[in-house]
């Protein structure tokens, strides 16, 4: 279920979105709140300015935030993502130990708008299928539909 809480916090993951996409990267962005709802991390794509096929906004921010806190205080913690996270990220969030996952878009919509562009060369693997793999339990919420124009919105004109 998301909330009107987690739909805030969903609009801020795509207005980082944005801001990569105006700095020439792709256009996601995630953000990490603490238990208490306070936002503790902000993360953007870097995949084109820093070369790295592993700057996704979500692995950015899985870095950053495990050189912060520990795995077992991350079982806290909530990733807000204006995407699904792709299999990479999911993989990353994961191994984390964050506890639970909301996300805006689809990796089904993301696929529709992206279609077979080598720069997103999406696997159509819903991250809920990666977190049933593993040992952990990660909470996932979304797609949020109440969001679905401002989430494809970011992505109009990018991919094409």
């Amino acid at each position: 279920m998301i909330t009107p809480a987690d739909e805030k916090l969903l609009l801020a993951s795509i207005e980082l979105a944005a801001f990569a996409r105006k700095r020439s990267n792709h256009p996601f962005g995630a953000l990490l709140t603490a238990p208490d709802g306070s936002v503790v991390q902000r993360a953007e794509n870097t995949v084109v300015t820093e070369r790295d096929v592993t700057g996704h906004a979500e692995t950015n921010l899985v870095r950053s935030a495990g050189a912060r806190f520990g795995r077992t205080e991350l079982g806290g913690y909530t990733l807000y993502t204006s995407a699904e996270p792709c299999a990479m990220c999911s993989g990353a969030i994961y191994w984390a130990g964050i506890g639970r996952v909301v996300y805006a878009l689809s990796e089904e919509a993301l696929y529709a708008i992206t279609g077979t562009n080598p720069e997103n060369p999406t696997m159509m693997l819903p991250c809920r299928e990666v977190f049933a793999r593993g040992q952990g339990m990660t909470l996932v919420s979304g797609p949020a539909p109440s969001l679905d124009t401002q989430a494809r919105a970011v992505h109009a004109g990018f991919w094409s």
